[in-house]
């Protein structure tokens, strides 16, 4: 078993913090593991609730009566299915003498439970949940945790074959079965073949329009879609950088499938082989090692950005906290060089740091605040935020 000691360090600061904290991320990518784990840890009385056991439903059908009398630590899991409860736990969180620590797990972003913000406001914090990343595996690992992706069932099959059948079953069952329970009426087949389009753009421009005449559809709608499947955790928008400056910067988002398995379940690639020969190797790598220098490095989603000028000029990830601007371009190769986009993206963003990721061994200075950093040594050589 693979430790997530990280994420249990985290958990446990911010349930000293808050009364509620709610585990949020893609369906099996590991949240009741956790709160199990966690709840192992902790000294005193845990209660559980599983709200896809009928047993369950029916125990929290009065969720006022049920709860009311419980001290300790109350796990809710798939808590999205019951969006009444956020209501009772704003009062059961208000008493005087409160005691009691509840730790939601959901399925969806806090965009879609959108409950928890309006009645848990100033109470709830959430920790998004990803699947396992170098910190958890080694970098030793490194490629085959870019060949599987992160999802604990993926990535620790026995055999590539059977990753690879756990993936397929995992994207047929999420369309299926998960998107309606979330009481979404798309037609599985379309979001389907939604998603695997969006695959073929990985790491590119949104472009509305041309994904609207492929379905015949208008643009709001397919905006739906995307903004759909990347609040149910399987893509990422990474939004522009935009500021006040005298070149014109490009404001459309770039998508990404958020797990490099998916991604290549996909596109149909299931060897190392098989990635290294599509023609997007480049942008499977990209999107990779992007998830892996967010979560090593603590970036917020709302602290990451890319950069992008219709002169040719960008940047593959900027990361803002405070006044602390921080460059990532990721170069599939082994010799890295630095490009005059580099140079431009360093006097125009006023980057403290800019870091060149590459495929190599080895990380090294390759000019004044430009260092080149070896994605197998990302967890040594970048520091956290």
């Amino acid at each position: 078993m693979i430790s997530r000691r990280k994420e249990l360090q985290s958990l446990g600061a911010l349930l000293r913090r808050f009364p509620v904290v709610a585990i949020v991320g893609a369906r099996q990518v590991g949240k009741t593991t956790l709160a199990r784990e966690f709840a192992n840890r902790h000294s005193g009385p845990v209660f559980m609730f599983d709200m896809e056991d009928p047993a369950d439903i029916a125990r929290l059908a009065d969720p006022m009566l049920a709860l009311q009398n419980l001290t300790g630590l109350v796990i809710i899991d798939e808590v999205q299915r019951t969006p009444d409860l956020f209501t009772v736990l704003r009062v059961l969180v208000d008493r005087k003498n409160r005691g009691t620590k509840y730790l939601l797990l959901g399925s969806a972003s806090p965009q879609l439970l959108q409950q928890s913000s309006e009645s848990l406001a100033g109470r709830i914090a959430f920790h998004e949940l990803g699947g396992f990343w170098l910190n958890e595996v080694g970098e030793k690992k490194l490629d085959s945790l870019w060949l599987r992706g992160g999802f604990p069932r993926s990535f620790l099959a026995p055999t590539l074959n059977s990753s690879a059948d756990w993936r397929r079953e995992f994207i047929r069952t999420f369309l299926e079965r998960d998107i309606p329970q979330l009481g979404i009426a798309i037609r599985s087949s379309t979001l389907h073949r939604f998603w695997t389009m969006v695959a073929h753009y990985h790491g590119q421009l949104w472009n509305a329009s041309e994904f609207a005449r492929s379905f015949g559809i208008s643009d709001t709608t397919v905006r739906r879609y995307l903004d759909l499947l990347t609040d149910t955790f399987v893509l990422r928008q990474l939004k522009p950088w935009s500021e006040n400056l005298a070149k014109r910067q490009v404001k459309t988002p770039k998508v990404y499938v958020s797990d490099s398995g998916l991604l290549h379940s996909l596109l149909n690639v299931h060897s190392q082989i098989d990635v290294e020969r599509h023609p997007k190797v480049g942008a499977s790598w990209e999107g990779f090692v992007l998830e892996q220098i967010i979560r090593h490095v603590g970036a917020r989603r709302e602290e990451c950005f890319f950069w992008r000028t219709y002169a040719g000029a960008e940047l593959d990830l900027l990361i803002m906290r405070g006044g602390k601007r921080i460059g990532f371009e990721i170069k599939r190769t082994v010799a890295p060089t630095i490009s005059p986009s580099m140079r431009n993206a360093i006097t125009d963003l006023s980057l403290s740091t800019l870091h060149v990721v590459h495929a190599g061994q080895e990380s090294f200075p390759m000019a004044k605040n430009i260092v080149a950093v070896s994605a197998r040594r990302i967890l040594k050589d970048l520091s956290p935020l």
